[in-house]
């Protein structure tokens, strides 16, 4: 814990001068309200990298999608960024929110609210279009923001902006534009959201804390780590006992476990293009790695957080648990695997 509270004190006071100088306060990240069932459980399904026009084997992910989300009843769905490919969306009007959103996500069970984070890919349109409330008079499942809260009393959502701490996309944007309206300056927004987000987690009474990203923390495929997230996000999740970490950006599949805290890295960004073929060593523990498409579900009540991982197929390609004894105590995890 004292390396851990070191490691965070260090990550805050490299972005303090950048936040200071600017003079700038720090705002509290916006929080909304999904309360869980009535018995306590919370259901949604988790699907990443995929705005194609349907194209991609998107379809199919989105048909089983559907037959899952039927199954197990789901609250809503969560989308780890990279909403609209290649380059976001060109405005509010874009026929690709309709062609590659509400045309696509059309079965029953997935007319509930999404909640959405932005990709670098979404960065390099009209960011602020995604953001815009007029989507949501377009398709009101469509909830957007660039970092924010949601609270479903047995849990708490942490979702956060990753694009912006790559520094490659600020200094080697190479052919691409990057819609940096509302971010720059890059230090000043950064420091301001990982002070944000340590309030919060803080002040958080939920049984979990689960942060959202679009970039990886950990992985074994083609963009593996994430060095930014490690040495600036990181460890603001440890000090404040973030159970897991939910990202996309890789096109794949995977579950990694730390191997230095009681953290879980969970990648679920194979919603359409997949199948790169990279794989590299991790010096974390990989407990499974598919490099195809699909999207992962996952099942909470108080004692018991219940994630899958489903190919285009709807088959169950792997399943994961884990189970407190204790409020709020990652340390006491006990963990099934299939």
């Amino acid at each position: 814990m004292a390396n851990a509270r070191a490691g965070m004190a260090a990550a805050l006071a490299l972005l303090a001068a950048a936040a200071l100088c600017c003079g700038t306060a720090a705002a509290a990240l916006p929080r909304l309200e999904h309360p869980a069932r009535n018995d306590g459980t919370l259901s949604l399904l988790v699907v990443g990298d995929w705005g194609r026009g349907g194209t991609h084997n998107q379809s199919l992910v989105a048909e089983q999608m559907g037959r899952v989300g039927e199954k197990l009843g789901i609250d809503f769905v969560i989308s780890t960024g990279d909403n609209f490919y290649d380059n976001g969306l060109k405005g509010v009007d874009d026929q690709a929110f309709e062609e590659s959103f509400t045309d696509i996500y059309t079965a029953q069970s997935l007319q509930k609210p999404w909640y959405l984070v932005l990709g670098n890919h979404d960065y390099r349109g009209d960011a602020l279009a995604q953001l815009s409330p007029v989507l949501r008079k377009i398709d009101s499942r469509f909830i957007c923001m660039r970092s924010f809260i949601v609270n479903a009393e047995i849990v708490d959502f942490f979702f956060v902006d990753t694009t912006p701490f790559q520094k490659k996309y600020w200094t080697h944007p190479g052919k691409h534009h990057y819609d940096w309206r509302g971010v720059a300056p890059r230090g000043k927004y950064i420091a301001n959201l990982l002070k944000d987000l340590d309030e919060a987690m803080q002040k958080s009474t939920a049984m979990w804390k689960i942060v959202v990203g679009h970039h990886t923390m950990r992985s074994v495929s083609d963009h593996g780590d994430t060095k930014e997230l490690l040495k600036l996000l990181l460890p603001v999740l440890k000090e404040n006992g973030a159970d897991f970490y939910i990202n996309g950006h890789d096109h794949c599949l995977e579950h990694i476990s730390s191997r230095d805290s009681p953290i879980q890295y969970f990648t679920s960004g194979g919603g359409s293009k997949a199948w790169r073929g990279v794989f590299q060593p991790n010096k974390d523990k990989l407990r499974f790695f598919y490099d195809g498409q699909g999207f992962m579900s996952l099942q909470l009540n108080q004692e018991q957080a219940q994630f899958t991982f489903y190919d285009v197929y709807g088959n169950s390609l792997y399943q994961w648990s884990s189970r407190k004894t204790g409020h709020s105590q990652p340390s006491t995890y006990l963990d099934d695997e299939e």
